[in-house]
């Protein structure tokens, strides 16, 4: 089984974020970087399902150079072999323009099952998997909290609202967006870092993309306000009120 699992880097979470000038994304010139950790999660399913039906994981990244960094943490964690889709116009891309660069790179590869984190840290649009999968021509399933492999089919746990589940069979190839937490995640070791420096990262360059169908008109910091407001009446009309406006206004239940 060939299954590819597609890669982001973002900021690290402790990093300060801070806007830019034109106010339509974040300084990041500083800032330090880490593997999106929905990511981290479908690299590790993607690796346990290779350890029990064999096969070969190739990880994929759409992004500025800079991104080798998580591309060669995914190959010390035991992936095959990569593929880096190079071009500064994805650090900001939306999903129709990622997807589009995915599709194109994964084309000739005779993928059986594709892995993507549920969302990213950053945009977290939870898009690109499916995109992914109507470009490429394949089934799909989102939020998967469980893949079972049955020769040419899946079995798949879903993750539904209120605590529900739902499992569904599903033909190969496919693309699923796994859900954190469906796994311990593995972390490199000494051995697989120093394998990491041998294994190949094919490098693609950017070609012609779809026309973005989103864009990002204002990035801003929420501001943090107080505010009190008086409630009169009698004591049964005021505590009705306070319930209405916690349940209604401050949606805190």
């Amino acid at each position: 089984m060939k299954i590819a699992v597609c890669i982001k880097q973002v900021v690290t979470r402790e990093w300060q974020v801070r806007v830019n000038d034109d106010k339509t994304w974040v300084k990041d010139g500083d800032a330090s970087w880490e593997l999106n950790e929905p990511d981290a999660y479908a690299l590790e399913e993607a690796l346990r399902l290779k350890e029990k039906h064999g096969g070969e994981v190739v990880v994929i990244s759409a992004g500025p150079s800079r991104a080798t960094q998580v591309i060669r943490e995914a190959l010390a964690r035991g992936a095959d072999r990569a593929i880096h889709v190079d071009g500064d116009v994805f650090a900001t891309a939306d999903a129709f323009v990622a997807a589009d660069a995915l599709a194109a790179a994964l084309k000739d590869e005779q993928i059986d099952l594709v892995l993507t984190g549920l969302q990213s840290d950053d945009q977290g649009f939870a898009q690109v998997g499916v995109i992914l999968a109507e470009k490429l021509g394949m089934a799909h399933s989102t939020i998967i909290m469980e893949v079972q492999v049955e020769g040419t089919t899946l079995k798949v746990k879903r993750e539904l609202e209120g605590g529900w589940f739902q499992w569904i069979s599903m033909p190969l190839p496919a693309v699923l967006t796994i859900q954190s937490g469906i796994n311990q995640l593995r972390y490199a070791t000494l051995k697989g870092i120093m394998a990491a420096k041998k294994k190949e990262i094919k490098v693609v360059a950017a070609g012609a993309t779809g026309a973005a169908r989103q864009k990002i008109t204002s990035v801003y910091v929420p501001q943090k306000s107080k505010q009190t407001r008086m409630i009169a009446g009698t004591p049964a009309e005021a505590a009705k009120e306070l319930v209405r406006a916690l349940r209604e206004d401050a949606r805190v239940f």
